[in-house]
């Protein structure tokens, strides 16, 4: 049955000449093409996905709950999708990834800051 599935859906794909979609300009913004703008609302969404967790930690002004290494390990490889947006000359790869890397290093920055202000605080308690 799986293997009928599969054949079938073969052979439909196969009598396809252009499985490529149209990327056709913008009817909003004529010097982006749909990709581009698809890519600008994409990024929005995943780039965004972190800033909750900065903005509750400074909220709550403490280091808690929050792991430095995910988001450096992210900046890490955010900065890699920065080189890889201009390799293939990609305005929102490079716009929201360059967004992404300051969130997380904010992110890293506001950790360090918060966990070296509650051990000065647990310093000045012991005394």
């Amino acid at each position: 049955m799986i293997f009928g599935g599969i054949l079938c859906s073969t052979i439909c794909l196969c009598a396809c000449k252009d499985l490529t979609p149209a990327d056709p300009q913008s009817i909003l913004f004529s010097e982006f093409k749909r990709s581009e703008i698809v890519g600008i609302v994409a990024g929005f969404g995943t780039t965004f996905a972190a800033l909750p967790d900065l903005i509750a930690m400074f909220r709550r002004r403490s280091s808690a709950g929050m792991n430095p290494r995910m988001a450096g390990i992210m900046c890490v490889f955010q900065v890699l999708w920065v080189y890889y947006g201009l390799l293939i000359v990609s305005r929102p790869v490079v716009i929201w990834n360059v967004i992404a890397v300051l969130v997380n290093f904010l992110s890293v920055g506001a950790y360090f800051y918060f966990v070296h202000k509650e051990r000065a605080t647990l310093a000045n308690d012991k005394k």
